[in-house]
């Protein structure tokens, strides 16, 4: 099933939770999406897979980034929205809540090469495919691989206290604010000590580690989006290039080129 058009619109016209087969695909091309799929969930648990540009996907507490060739995975019945970039790709993968032994959790899975062919021939199947045939024994295969998808740490930890939400929305709308945790203590009237305690208890992170990994769900949102490498450390607010790709390397494990060229 093939669809062109915004996010927000195309999705809520879809209600995978009307079909009776353990998984059902579907593939979006997003164009000038600029807005964010309201917060919803269904029954069925979702996979979402970018196979270019990115989707974040936001939950209570967490927000997932899903670069290409992999997938954000979203339990049945836990309250989610997407917004993806303008030049992204994403296929969503609805899974019945006992087909297969996924995750309790959210978490971002890599995709292999075969896993990806499987959703891409499931999704442009007819969604009420028979029971009984080659299109139930792919989906069979696919829900098989799939339990063996390496887990990855492409998660920002939020939280709802309003502290920590003027923090997160401050940051999110300009990351390269560099306020230190004692500015941002005076910001909020409260002490730096306090102030960081509160972050550790609400996120599980000091803030200076919190920040970094916000930074780099914002690096690899923009990097999808084919920003330049050096736009994006500027974006950031580092210093030089190369500061931004010593972080990035230490938190991956590659510098932001390879990271992608892998990838593709």
């Amino acid at each position: 099933m093939t669809t062109s058009v915004p996010l927000a619109h195309s999705i809520n016209a879809f209600d995978p939770d009307t079909f009776e087969q353990p998984a059902v695909a579907l593939r979006l091309n997003v164009q000038d999406n600029d807005v964010e799929q309201p917060a919803h969930q269904h029954r069925m648990g979702q996979l979402v897979l970018a196979l270019s540009g990115g989707v974040t996907c936001t939950v209570p507490k967490a927000m997932w980034m899903v670069p290409p060739q992999h997938a954000v995975w979203i339990p049945g019945g836990m309250p989610h929205s997407n917004r993806a970039t303008d030049n992204a790709r994403i296929f969503f993968l609805f899974i019945k809540p006992d087909a297969a032994p996924m995750p309790d959790e959210c978490c971002t899975l890599t995709i292999s090469p075969l896993v990806r062919e499987l959703i891409t021939y499931l999704a442009d199947q007819p969604a009420a495919y028979p029971s009984q045939g080659p299109t139930a024994r792919v989906a069979a295969v696919l829900l098989e691989q799939l339990t063996t998808a390496r887990i990855e740490r492409l998660c920002l930890p939020i939280s709802d206290h309003p502290k920590l939400r003027h923090i997160a929305g401050a940051l999110a709308a300009d990351p390269a604010n560099r306020n230190t945790l004692l500015q941002w203590a005076d910001e909020l009237a409260m002490s730096e000590r306090t102030l960081a305690r509160l972050v550790v208890r609400e996120t599980g992170l000091t803030f200076g580690r919190w920040r970094q990994q916000l930074h780099l769900i914002v690096a690899l949102r923009q990097l999808a989006a084919e920003d330049s490498v050096q736009r994006v450390a500027g974006n950031l607010g580092y210093d030089s290039v190369t500061a931004f790709i010593t972080m990035f390397k230490k938190a991956l494990g590659q510098s932001p080129t390879q990271y992608f060229a892998a990838l593709r």
